[in-house]
């Protein structure tokens, strides 16, 4: 009886690591951006069964490939501050559980969007589930380079979406495609100056673990936030929402571009937090703009 008490008591705590595996927060964030990506395809008239089938597939592909990383990874988890009590770093989860449930999850979220959206989005998912974990994850020990080469899967979900709406690759997902890959760039470097020292304990080579002075980092981070400065404004010039949006836009890209300037200008921790803090507020209040221009 008492062993029987035990397993029950022990069965929240392994659904709570297997969610972990699917790094939840930063998904969420996939989520959210296939299903503007879907709403902007859509317009005026969305199908909810079918953004609901969306968002469903794309967040277990999602979280299967963070599964896949987090498996690959769990050495390198393991000595960052911030990563170490994962599942995988601690060894709550094996590396065969997490596999086969990686699996399962991007299997699912295939299926899902093959049979209940249409193949070219689930072809779209399906290639940002193998640039994420077979492209990007084993590079990001060998080059600085894998940055750029993450920005790619980070940057599809908005496409799923807007391939689901209108079943092709037009101009709009390319748009959509390009401002986050260049979002991601001044937030990613952002991040990673604040935790240089835990990346370069992993041994990771990102510009910032090699980078004394900050200096080729903030760079890195600026060239991104200037050009998305005139794509930003792209998604109104091509009629995907109302003219307000040059107005937001606008304003937006152009703090945001303040922000990695003034990192530029003084490399110190606070104008890095405040560069990646600006990102998080960037991106939900650019989406909110455009999709204000489908109810105006």
């Amino acid at each position: 009886m008492k062993g029987s008490t035990a397993t029950l008591a022990m069965v929240p705590h392994r659904v709570a690591d297997f969610l972990a595996l699917t790094k939840p927060r930063l998904n969420s964030l996939v989520v959210a951006t296939a299903g503007v990506g879907y709403y902007l395809g859509a317009g005026a008239a969305p199908d909810l069964a079918v953004a609901l089938h969306v968002l469903v597939g794309s967040a277990l592909v999602a979280g299967g490939a963070a599964a896949f990383n987090q498996v690959a990874e769990r050495d390198i988890d393991e000595v960052m501050q911030r990563t170490r009590l994962r599942p995988m770093a601690t060894g709550r989860l094996t590396p065969v559980e997490g596999r086969l449930f990686a699996v399962t999850l991007s299997v699912a979220g295939l299926l899902e969007l093959v049979l209940r959206v249409n193949a070219l989005a689930a072809a779209v998912a399906l290639a940002t589930l193998v640039s994420y974990a077979a492209v990007y994850t084993p590079l990001k020990r060998r080059t600085p380079w894998a940055t750029l080469i993450g920005a790619v899967p980070g940057a599809l979900p908005p496409v799923i979406g807007w391939t689901a709406a209108r079943g092709a690759l037009t101009v709009e997902a390319w748009i959509l495609f390009g401002i986050v890959f260049l979002w991601q760039l001044p937030h990613f470097h952002a991040l990673s100056w604040l935790y240089r020292d835990d990346f370069g304990r992993a041994g990771l080579p990102l510009v910032a673990t090699r980078d004394p002075d900050g200096r080729r980092t903030a760079r890195q981070a600026l060239v991104p936030a200037v050009a998305l400065v005139p794509l930003s404004l792209a998604p109104a010039q091509v009629g995907m929402t109302g003219p307000h949006h040059v107005a937001v836009a606008g304003v937006l890209s152009v703090v945001f571009l303040t922000l990695a300037i003034r990192f530029l200008n003084r490399r110190s921790e606070t104008r890095a937090r405040t560069l990646f803090i600006g990102s998080l507020v960037y991106l939900p209040l650019f989406w909110a703009s455009l999709l204000a221009g489908l109810a105006l």
